[in-house]
């Protein structure tokens, strides 16, 4: 059976990685959408990376652009002009920096390809729409006019949360950026970062991330079924280590 998965934000926690793909049984005939989001908090953001790179030799993944990820490209091109370093520092990008201290400039260059390959959204055969963050345009992704809110915004959430799920989608109030696709997985906001908690669907939303950055898991879930697996509470799997807490 071929089954496509998506998995959520995933923040350089690669024991979570490993635990939710071996739980989930992936097999080489799955597809694996990754929704950005793969460093930055734990300790193993290189490892992640070096992973990720590897299984996609064997396995059909799509990789989606998150903004930390962006974040890390400027630092691994000194591009300083647009990273906010003290910012960065404190949401994750120290424990990152520290990690690339073991790093060789060879491995670096291949995550600079690696990142510079990623997506800022993909849309399915079905009308499934998979990004890391959101979008404001009223016509869709492919109208989107800073294509940086695609792995930065919060809006799309935050409506799909405030919305009326008793409300018709004919009617006129009716947001119109939730009536373009049949479905909308994202990660970018934590659903929680005190518990572990389920993926959650809004509207026609689902928000993958389960707080693996803090203090929940790492989810992986089959869009077809909705099952889904999770790791353990990623601060079990590093308990000397503070993660973006």
């Amino acid at each position: 059976m071929n089954r496509t998965l998506v998995i959520g934000d995933i923040h350089g926690g690669l024991k979570a990685v490993m635990q939710v793909l071996e739980r989930a049984e992936i097999n080489e005939n799955d597809t694996i959408i990754f929704l950005g989001d793969y460093v930055d908090g734990w300790s193993q953001s290189p490892e992640v990376l070096d992973f990720l790179i590897d299984l996609s030799k064997k396995q059909n993944c799509i990789f989606i652009k998150g903004n930390h990820d962006e974040l890390l490209l400027d630092w691994l091109e000194n591009n300083h002009k647009h990273l906010n370093e003290k910012m960065w520092f404190k949401h994750g990008g120290k424990a990152t920096v520290d990690a690339y201290l073991k790093v060789s400039e060879e491995v670096k260059q291949t995550h600079i390809q690696f990142l510079k390959s990623l997506q800022n959204y993909y849309l399915d055969a079905e009308n499934r729409l998979f990004l890391h963050a959101g979008f404001t345009n009223l016509h869709g992704v492919d109208f989107e006019y800073f294509p940086k809110l695609l792995y930065w915004d919060r809006t799309l959430w935050e409506v799909a949360l405030c919305l009326d799920e008793k409300m018709d989608t004919n009617s006129e109030l009716y947001p119109k950026r939730l009536k373009i696709y049949s479905e909308i997985y994202i990660g970018h906001t934590p659903i929680s970062k005190t518990e572990k908690v389920a993926p959650l669907l809004k509207n026609s939303v689902w928000n993958l991330d389960t707080g693996a950055a803090f203090n929940g898991a790492l989810t992986i879930m089959d869009i077809s079924t909705k099952e889904y697996w999770q790791s353990d509470v990623v601060r079990d799997l590093y308990p000397n280590e503070a993660g973006r807490s």
